[in-house]
């Protein structure tokens, strides 16, 4: 992996991990669009949404102050969000553990990434004319509630369909933004506690990956790491801020297009042959058949029984042979990868 190749993930890392159109989907996308596969760069995918934690701390240290308050008994809001944060993330925990390998191998492929977007951006659209319906148009029979009301049940709702989010291209902040608008959060504070619940599940998550697959990052230099982090938390800093801003005046639709949008090219490219389900180019040998490859062969010339002229074959070396009556073309010989 060069410089460039990490700049160009910590952006697409630090610009989707917040907005609801999924992060792992976006950098799998992009990695096997560049011929980047293997656990070397599937631990680098996760590692550098360390960048993203960082940018949370910055943005939210109001908040992690108050929790660190009251872990030590000095602000009662603040335990309560932290206890909250905690319930949250248990499920994910729990299940993330005993399905991690199967999820890896089964589901992080373009293929399955392009049916969560588009489920994903189905739900998001759903939700957001429920809520717009059920909260907004003269409904005296439901109002909105605050972060810092949320209830024990109504955090392990939320941990629950953050499940969800382990299949790749589903987005962990969509479902935690749609998982708390439907308990009664705005858009925005509902993306906030997405935020909040990002510091354990993705901090947790950076560090679990990085010590269980160091050897595997062995692979990769130093620099690229730090400079995907860097440019993630640059990146993700700007994100979150945006999408805040947008949320106070408008709702998810559009990114419910757009993920719906983005699983038409994605099958677009993959029944052209851009990427397939191992993250290798398609071809096509001299005999019209398909090859999975992510190196090309080297070509041999074989020249057999050409009138007067000695013949040297691949099957018995230094054979010379006497002249024949019928000459035959080249054939261009493909060896197998």
């Amino acid at each position: 992996m060069d410089i460039f190749q990490a700049i160009i993930l910590g952006v697409v890392e630090g610009i989707t991990e917040y907005l609801p159109i999924s992060s792992t989907g976006h950098l799998i996308l992009v990695q096997r669009f560049m011929g980047m596969h293997g656990d070397a760069h599937n631990a680098y995918a996760i590692v550098i949404q360390g960048g993203g934690v960082l940018a949370v701390l910055g943005l939210y240290r109001k908040r992690v102050m108050q929790m660190i308050q009251g872990l030590l008994g000095k602000h009662a809001t603040g335990l309560r969000l932290f206890i909250n944060l905690c319930i949250a993330l248990l499920p994910a925990v729990v299940l993330g553990l005993l399905f991690e390998k199967t999820i890896e191998e089964e589901l992080m492929h373009p293929t399955p990434i392009a049916l969560a977007l588009v489920v994903g951006g189905v739900l998001m659209l759903f939700v957001s004319r429920w809520q717009r319906h059920a909260y907004q148009e003269d409904n005296s029979n439901k109002s909105f509630i605050a972060i810092d009301a949320l209830t024990w049940k109504h955090a392990l709702f939320i941990g629950l369909l953050q499940c969800i989010a382990m299949w790749p291209g589903t987005s962990r902040s969509m479902i935690t933004i749609v998982a708390g608008m439907m308990i009664g959060l705005r858009p925005k504070h509902s993306a906030e506690f997405s935020f909040l619940l990002a510091l354990p599940t993705l901090g947790g998550a950076t560090v679990y990956k990085a010590l269980s697959e160091r050897s595997a990052l062995m692979e990769i230099d130093t620099l690229s790491l730090i400079v995907g982090i860097v440019v993630a938390c640059v990146s993700a800093a700007i994100a979150i801020k945006w999408l805040i801003a947008y949320l106070s005046k408008h709702g998810l639709a559009i990114f419910g297009w757009y993920r719906i949008a983005l699983a038409g090219v994605v099958l677009v490219a993959l029944s052209n042959g851009y990427f397939d389900e191992e993250g290798k180019s398609a071809r096509i040998t001299v005999g019209g058949t398909s090859e999975k490859s992510s190196t090309l062969p080297f070509p041999i010339l074989k020249i057999d029984h050409c009138p007067e002229l000695p013949v040297a074959t691949h099957d018995v070396p230094s054979t010379i042979t006497g002249p024949t009556a019928v000459c035959q073309c080249p054939d261009l010989i493909v060896l197998p990868s």
